[in-house]
């Protein structure tokens, strides 16, 4: 509407102004909602916002010749090089732009990777990732074409970046390489259980920097990469996600064995997480100084789920089907054996 008011109505220079600046605005404010919806941050929808605005008003005005001979006017020369303020509004302008629509063919990449049903999930994180990589360097040549940024300048900065690179960022690429060939080889996936150090939980993502592994306390413990490459890791559900889960279990030397046996394997096999096949066993694995030790095998299929809740409610069934077939459990017993001393008999005698 502001524009065919402005194109079609014979204005004076104050309204035409303001027909200009309420269209800018118009144009400004569209821009910045449609980069919030793109999940751009708040400063790069406002720079985003304020190109618009002024790009807007000055065509609205007349065109932008005035507007960038001006900006073009104001510079400075460094060595053979003239940095001008149009150059660097160009600059911003360009970047914050690239920067937008990276992210949402990003968005849109990962999410029809995401889509892809024919692929596992290792496979899919492992497209996604290169995919990201591919948006990120097709931005940044586009953005040197449209900049027309000579490369043979930046013979310098790229050898001091590759320096960089040798020494600074030398674990940072290094964790970049190691996460590729994890979802490569798939040794470690999301999904995953593993335990590496003192760490046990569920593999979330796998990152450029580190892979992120949920505790069953939710703590979230960020891995670096390598160190998966390099450290021993137990893997629950490399090959399988079956586990087995072994819990201990002692009964006085009073009761019947056979019986005690048996309410043990009925106790497993009562809890809804242990699997029917394969059957919980039960070993009968020492006799101790207070009880008949055995030990319960118990095989899941949910290890992600926790180990230590199928072991607390095996017993607490066991618990109750004790008490109800009077099997002892037992707790450690000390004979005392008291001798006096020859000192002790003397100290009682006298003489006359």
């Amino acid at each position: 509407m502001l524009l065919v008011v402005g194109n079609a109505a014979t204005l004076s220079p104050i309204a035409l102004m303001i027909v200009a600046l309420a269209l800018g605005v118009a144009v400004a404010m569209l821009g910045y909602h449609l980069c919030r919806a793109a999940s751009l941050g708040t400063a790069t929808a406002g720079v985003l916002a304020f190109a618009a605005l002024v790009a807007t008003t000055s065509a609205t005005l007349g065109g932008m010749q005035p507007l960038v001979s001006g900006l073009n006017s104001v510079g400075m020369t460094v060595g053979t090089h003239r940095i001008t303020l149009l150059g660097v509004v160009n600059f911003v302008v360009v970047a914050a732009v690239l920067y937008a629509l990276a992210r949402v063919a990003n968005r849109v990449v990962l999410h029809s990777i995401g889509r892809v049903h024919s692929l596992d999930v290792s496979q899919r994180a492992l497209v996604q990732k290169l995919a990201s990589i591919a948006i990120v360097v097709l931005a940044v040549l586009l953005g040197i074409d449209l900049l027309g940024i000579d490369l043979t300048a930046l013979t310098v900065f790229s050898g001091a970046f590759g320096l960089a690179v040798g020494f600074g960022l030398q674990k940072t690429f290094g964790n970049l390489i190691a996460g590729l060939i994890l979802l490569m080889d798939r040794s470690v996936k999301p999904g995953d259980v593993i335990v590496v150090g003192d760490t046990f939980g569920q593999v979330g993502k796998i990152g450029v920097r580190a892979v992120s592994v949920v505790t069953r306390d939710g703590k979230e413990h960020l891995i670096p990469n390598e160190q998966l490459m390099t450290d021993p890791v137990e893997n629950w559900s490399y090959s399988s996600r079956n586990v087995r889960v072994h819990i201990k279990v002692g009964v006085g030397y009073d009761s019947d064995l056979a019986v005690a046996q048996r309410l043990m394997i009925e106790a497993a096999l009562a809890a809804p997480r242990v699997l029917k096949d394969p059957k919980p066993t039960v070993w009968l694995t020492d006799f101790g100084d207070s009880s008949v030790d055995h030990e319960i095998l118990v095989w899941i299929t949910d290890p992600e789920a926790g180990v230590g809740n199928v072991r607390s409610e095996v017993l607490n069934r066991l618990w109750v089907s004790f008490k109800e077939n009077g099997i002892e459990i037992p707790f450690p017993q000390r004979d005392i054996h008291i001798r006096s001393g020859g000192a002790a008999e003397n100290a009682g005698v006298g003489t006359a």
